[in-house]
């Protein structure tokens, strides 16, 4: 096998791989996982408003 030949296979294999992980990503199944990940951040920064109004709402008692 010659250094041409390896370098094919593994284009093939990395070209493989890459499809898989579209596929993967792209996947009706995973949806909701991202879709819940993706909103994750404005969970937190609702959370972070609750506490600080408890926190305001305490201080002026």
């Amino acid at each position: 096998m010659d250094y041409g030949t390896l370098r094919g296979i593994f284009t093939v294999l990395i070209f493989v791989l890459f499809i898989i992980i579209v596929l993967w990503a792209y996947s009706k199944k995973r949806k909701s996982s991202f879709d819940e990940a993706a909103n994750s951040i404005f969970e937190d920064d609702k959370k972070d408003k609750e506490v600080n109004n408890k926190q305001e709402t305490n201080n002026n008692v």
